[in-house]
């Protein structure tokens, strides 16, 4: 009896299949499931009839030339031909964003007061390409109706460790003070007031003379911590920290905090309808530590090791989106996929602020662990559009996703991603009668 009924549920469920219907629970992960849903979006051609918004996006990659330009001294015919073909690749597979690191470390893909040209572009940092990357790129994206945002690193000045290699005029080389070197690398200071000033005003640049839709940061403030060797400030922690009673921690904490809130209202009192979002490390704090943190055992916290407060930006209303990495799969021992995202639908809860996932394109491989399950991140978007408060899905990298790892591009393309989608609104970026009292 027991192998009858299994062979009629069998039975059953392959003609669910092809009859195109999903059956699943909203409160568990779909980790082994084949998704076969399809987007519910209206079927029309006519983007400006779907009802449905969603953040469709995925972040490209400039410094070591990871995802455009595919190398240095190519041509600016070169670069406009690859940029604009993985545009088109972006396009079609669903995509409505494109995060595009214009700063990767203490240069710039457009001509800058603040920065020399990136040593990306042309192999040789200060010199310039012949055209203006930033403004082709944007006017490009546009074209295709799909939203820019500028992505900067803000404290890192070279992934080398040697302040030789920056051009002779580099702000670096003029305010040697504000430079450390860590890890191998060279970061400016962010206990400094003058360099914190410096990157804001290094970004409104951008905000002021470009067509941008957002600015973006990922999760670099404080770097990651190397084992065994502290971030050498302290000098400059007991010569300014703001009372006695402030260990070096919370003076970390606070300096990021500052950079945080000046950059925000910088960008709303210039240009209000320029979003600003942050990408940090998934994890604020763990519960062990703190009972506001997740039930996770990271070994990494953003709140801990980078000093990124997040879970306070949020609070204070200081972004318009967050986008956490959450680069683990369902049930992964340390930070399990569904755990960390709840934490995060909680926090955002009743706020101003959108809810985007930041996905691991680049570990889906062939593999003995879930990784190797070609429907993993299918099915972390599925179960996203089943939890409350997430708006969308941001994708590192570009190369990564184009490249279709265990297809997942062309899996996105004919489902979940089938129909397009217009990116969310966020009705308080009009409704804010003023950000600075």
């Amino acid at each position: 009896m027991k192998k009858r009924i299994s062979y009629i549920i069998g039975i059953a469920t392959i003609l669910l299949f092809l009859a195109g219907i999903k059956i699943h629970s909203s409160q568990q992960p779909l980790a082994q499931e084949i998704p076969t849903v399809v987007s519910p979006m209206k079927d029309t051609k006519n983007t400006e009839a779907i009802d449905e918004r969603e953040f469709r996006a995925t972040w490209i990659s400039t410094v070591y030339n990871l995802d455009w330009p595919s190398e240095k001294g190519l041509t600016k015919e070169e670069q406009q031909e690859e940029f604009i073909a993985l545009l088109d690749e972006l396009k079609s597979t669903g995509l409505n964003t494109v995060i595009v690191q214009i700063k990767p470390s203490a240069d710039s893909f457009y001509p800058s007061e603040y920065s020399p040209w990136s040593e990306y572009l042309t192999g040789i940092q200060g010199k310039d390409p012949g055209y203006d990357p930033l403004d082709f790129m944007i006017k490009a994206t546009h074209q295709r109706d799909m939203e820019f945002h500028a992505w900067f690193n803000p404290y890192r000045i070279s992934v080398k460790d040697s302040i030789d290699g920056l051009t002779v005029n580099h702000i670096a080389r003029e305010n040697p003070s504000w430079v450390v070197p860590y890890g191998g690398r060279l970061y400016y200071n962010p206990g400094i007031p003058e360099v914190r000033k410096f990157v804001v005003d290094s970004i409104m640049e951008v905000v002021r003379n470009y067509d941008i839709d957002g600015v973006h940061l990922d999760d670099y403030f404080y770097p990651y911590p190397v084992k065994g060797l502290d971030f050498p400030d302290e000098d400059l922690y007991r010569s300014s920290k703001r009372n006695s009673m402030e260990t070096k921690e919370e003076w970390r904490r606070n300096n990021i905090n500052e950079f945080i809130e000046d950059l925000y209202t910088s960008i709303k009192s210039e240009k209000r309808q320029v979003k600003f979002g942050i990408s940090p490390f998934a994890v604020w704090r763990n519960q062990d530590i703190d009972p506001l943190g997740s039930k996770t055992k990271a070994g990494v916290t953003s709140y801990d090791s980078l000093y990124a407060d997040t879970m306070l930006w949020v609070e204070k209303g200081w972004l318009d989106y967050i986008a956490p990495q959450i680069y683990w799969y369902f049930g992964y021992p340390a930070a399990p996929y569904e755990v960390v995202l709840k934490w995060w639908t909680d926090l955002i809860q009743d706020k101003n602020i959108h809810l985007y996932v930041g996905h691991a394109a680049y570990k889906v491989q062939s593999s003995n662990d879930p990784w190797g399950n070609p429907y993993e991140i299918l099915n972390q978007i599925d179960y996203n559009r089943n939890t409350q408060n997430v708006k969308g899905s941001i994708f590192f990298r570009a190369k990564s996703l184009v490249d279709n790892p265990l297809s997942l591009k062309e899996n996105l393309k004919t489902t979940l991603y089938k129909e397009p989608a217009l990116v969310p609104e966020m009705p308080w970026l009009k409704e804010i009668e003023e950000i600075i009292e």
